[in-house]
């Protein structure tokens, strides 16, 4: 049966999930992936298994992924995958598990109670929602509960949070649907008008990874790019340069600073003063994109760096949440 645990966290993510068990710490990370048997219905494969069959299936399976923009698209496959999850969390009992589930801070009211039903149907107890922005800041290790104002930029696979957060609370944020998934697309896009060369989603994250980048510096990577011919159709292998593809993502991040800009703009005084010098702190895997923290340092003028480790950050922060799972219950019952 394994070892029981009734407090678990889950970063459900468009793009990877990330399960933290109280008193272990992650114990699952894996992509948001789910591979279905479209003739019989039946889930062939979660996660990395599932993952590596994208663009590679049979005409019968398809390779899904259930969550779009941070909030649940497929309901019954979300349902199945979180199940997965948590059974090889190895959280397993005759009592079911407490759950916090992080949740994108713009989302409404029906996607949030798509999220706590598709959880309790997975076998949870009891479900508390805790928002994004605040679980980065828990996780990036940001002094929340403190009167001062500290501001977080989450960028991860769906969505982009920004916020400031003083005295426990989230005072203004905004939540935009622009950003990892975004920028792969922004590449496909590109390189196949450009270039003439068509591409699959994984290919666009590897090179997103490789010399995905924001802010120009004497530094130009290049990157080989396996795809298919627009006009022939066959296999072409090309070499792109970062300067390329800061051109491809460029308007995406810009709209990434604007949703900055604008949640500062909505910020009282006084907390916008604490911000300016304690400055913004980037979570998620967008924060890793190359010269992003230069480039809303320049544009803002206020300092900008991104936390030690900020894949992890929503997750330890939604664990971390586990201690208030008392308090973040009462309050979803009360909204």
């Amino acid at each position: 049966m394994g070892f029981f645990s009734k407090d678990v966290a889950i970063d459900l993510g468009t793009a990877n999930t990330i399960i933290y068990v109280k008193g272990k710490g992650i114990v699952v990370r894996e992509p948001s992936v789910v591979a279905i048997d479209r003739y019989t219905g039946k889930v062939v494969a979660v996660g990395n298994a599932a993952n590596e069959m994208i663009g590679r299936t049979p005409e019968n399976i398809t390779a899904v992924r259930p969550m779009k923009d941070g909030v649940i698209a497929e309901f019954d496959i979300t349902q199945a995958m979180i199940k997965h999850f948590i059974h090889q969390a190895k959280v397993v009992s005759v009592l079911k598990p407490r759950v916090v589930v992080s949740i994108p801070s713009g989302i409404t009211e029906v996607e949030r109670r798509a999220v706590e039903e598709a959880v309790i149907q997975a076998g949870a107890k009891e479900v508390a929602l805790i928002e994004e922005p605040m679980a980065a800041a828990l996780g990036a290790g940001l002094p929340v509960d403190r009167p001062t104002g500290s501001m977080v930029v989450d960028i991860g696979g769906g969505t982009t949070e920004v916020a400031v957060i003083a005295m426990g609370g989230i005072v203004s944020s905004r939540s935009i649907r622009i950003a990892g998934d975004a920028l792969d697309s922004a590449i496909i896009n590109y390189l196949k008008k450009n270039i003439g060369i068509n591409i699959g989603d994984k290919m666009a994250e590897e090179i997103k990874i490789a010399i995905g980048s924001a802010y120009e510096d004497n530094e130009e990577g290049v990157y080989d790019v396996r795809g298919r011919d627009v006009t022939t159709g066959l296999p072409r292998t090309v070499q792109i340069r970062e300067s390329q593809i800061r051109e491809a993502i460029i308007d995406n991040i810009n709209e990434m600073i604007e949703a900055v800009k604008m949640t500062l703009e909505h910020t009282p005084p006084e907390l916008a003063a604490d911000v300016m010098e304690r400055g913004i702190t980037l979570t998620g895997g967008g924060a890793l994109i190359k010269g992003i923290d230069r480039l809303i340092a320049d544009v803002t003028k206020i300092p900008t760096l991104v936390a030690e480790y900020p894949l992890d950050c929503v997750a330890v922060g939604t664990g971390k949440a586990l201690d208030d799972i008392k308090k973040l219950l009462a309050k979803n019952k009360v909204r």
